[in-house]
């Protein structure tokens, strides 16, 4: 075992894209959007405006694919000067409908990680997101019961985190959070005084990219695969 994580008693996994697949849906989404939108405006413009209709929203809204398709709406009925047909609202609503609907896939090695690992130590979830909607994708998944404990928080500030160990009676020194996103699953729990290893998915919403000097001196693991995770507790 790593030296470094013998200390570790429960194991934290985020859930879109650390253990199944998520935000290629939101990319593939955008694009759709674009084309709807393509009388109105260029795509990159779209893009780039969507995308301050989302951060402007997180607020009221929060993260998930509901609040997505609201700031699409939006982002209609601005673009198009209140011009924008009941087809088209209909057709973004659509949009929003086959994101929910799509099948949960596993990311490589998932199932055998969490499977291994839950034999020696306790296993939570901790995802953000509409709850209903991060339900029903674990129930798809088939992984509930690795788990000893599921949260669905609004935000994964540190405070959050902060919250949800001491509701769990779980030290931070004891804690290993696993996630693809350094903003929410890596940053915050390394400034509380847990572990976090990091495995990057290949794509990463804007709002989830850091700067460089954000993570300067911090110190965290870095793994290709989900499935390398078991090597650092043999």
């Amino acid at each position: 075992m790593n030296n470094q994580y013998q200390h570790i008693k429960v194991i934290g996994f985020d859930a879109d894209d650390t253990l199944w697949v998520n935000e290629t849906y939101f990319r593939e989404a955008e694009l759709s959007f674009a084309k709807l939108l393509a009388p109105f405006e260029t795509a990159n413009k779209i893009d780039q405006e969507l995308f301050k209709k989302e951060i402007e929203n997180l607020p009221l809204y929060g993260y998930g694919i509901k609040g997505f398709v609201l700031s699409m709406v939006e982002m209609a009925i601005e673009l198009s000067n209140n011009t924008i047909s009941n087809q088209v609202i209909s057709d973004i609503l659509d949009i929003g409908k086959d994101m929910l609907n799509k099948p949960v896939e596993l990311l490589e090695g998932v199932e055998d990680t969490l499977k291994t690992l839950s034999q020696s130590y306790r296993l939570i979830l901790v995802t953000k997101g509409d709850l209903l909607d991060q339900e029903r994708k674990l129930e798809k998944s088939n992984l509930s019961d690795y788990f000893h404990h599921i949260e669905v928080l609004s935000d994964k500030k540190e405070q959050n985190y902060s919250k949800l160990l001491k509701h769990l009676d779980i030290s931070p020194s004891e804690f290993l959070m696993v996630g693809n996103s350094l903003k929410s699953d890596i940053l915050p729990l390394v400034n509380i005084g847990a572990q976090a290893v990091h495995v990057p998915f290949h794509t990463t919403w804007l709002h989830e990219q850091v700067h460089e000097q954000e993570v300067k001196d911090k110190s965290y693991g870095t793994l290709k695969s989900l499935s390398d995770l078991k090597s650092l507790f043999n």
